[in-house]
């Protein structure tokens, strides 16, 4: 499923050629997405000029002059630009066409993606309850400490709670629990401030670098497969149970945490 740093790059490698452009058709060719997309999206959208292309959480909001199409890749779906004339491929469910001579194709296998229309998007019901963005100031340990006081649940679904940060889904949670040293295990309210400090630190480091390594092939976004670079960035825990540990050489354990596989070193993280 992709993450925030795999979505936050692919708003990179779309935006540079969608912001200014005007669209000049809608072609919806399968709706049935998570939730259905607008029978009158293409009347929305068609002869509007995209003025921005924004992240909220996993969300990408493309601000036209009349309202804002607000898309999720949901578990399988990727976003491309391509010439308008490129062959469609199966699961390729929707073309937004620019005057520029290229289409944004939306391709999703599962469908269970979204694309949505508002006029008010950070008031949508997807995003009004979402918590901070995890690379802003909003975000700190501090936060993290005062939100899990008296919390028995682990603390792992604890940071992956979009109400408390969004963005940090289950392999980033991982791995920053693991460079933090902290038990995905532990009661969320039983770790000390200090504990929380660092790992909110290491959320942001790893979050950013993950974005960093995915931006070394935007141009994959243009004629390309749409695939980023971040199947390539190196792993300590997240799928690597049974597997030794990178910084100690114990095995790696996998436990359920949240109904979610999760990896952890029985040695460097308490």
């Amino acid at each position: 499923m992709p993450e925030l740093p795999e979505v936050e790059t692919t708003r990179r490698g779309i935006a540079p050629y969608l912001e200014g452009q005007r669209v000049s058709r809608v072609i919806v060719r399968d709706r049935r997405l998570r939730w259905p997309i607008p029978e009158d999206l293409d009347v929305r959208l068609s002869g509007q000029r995209i003025e921005s292309v924004t992240r909220r959480a996993k969300y990408l909001l493309l601000t036209a002059e009349a309202g804002t199409l607000i898309s999720h890749l949901g578990m399988s779906g990727n976003l491309r630009l391509v010439p308008i004339d490129t062959p469609v491929a199966k699961h390729e469910h929707v073309d937004i066409e620019l005057e520029s001579g290229l289409a944004l194709r939306y391709t999703d296998p599962r469908r269970f993606g979204a694309m949505l229309w508002s006029t008010e998007p950070l008031l949508h019901e997807l995003l009004v309850k979402l918590g901070p963005e995890p690379l802003t100031e909003l975000f700190d340990g501090d936060r993290l400490f005062t939100l899990s006081r008296g919390k028995s649940m682990a603390v792992k679904p604890f940071i992956m709670d979009n109400a408390v940060v969004v963005g940090v889904g289950n392999i980033y949670a991982t791995e920053a629990l693991f460079a933090a040293g902290i038990d995905p295990r532990r009661e969320a309210g039983s770790i000390s401030r200090a504990r929380y400090l660092e790992l909110s630190l290491q959320i942001k480091r790893i979050l950013a670098h993950a974005i960093e390594r995915g931006g070394t092939t935007l141009r994959d976004f243009v004629g390309g497969d749409g695939q980023p670079g971040y199947f390539q960035q190196e792993l300590f825990v997240y799928g690597r149970g049974g597997e030794f540990c990178k910084t100690c050489g114990s095995t790696l354990r996998e436990v359920k945490l949240g109904q979610r596989a999760s990896v952890y070193c029985p040695k460097c993280q308490r």
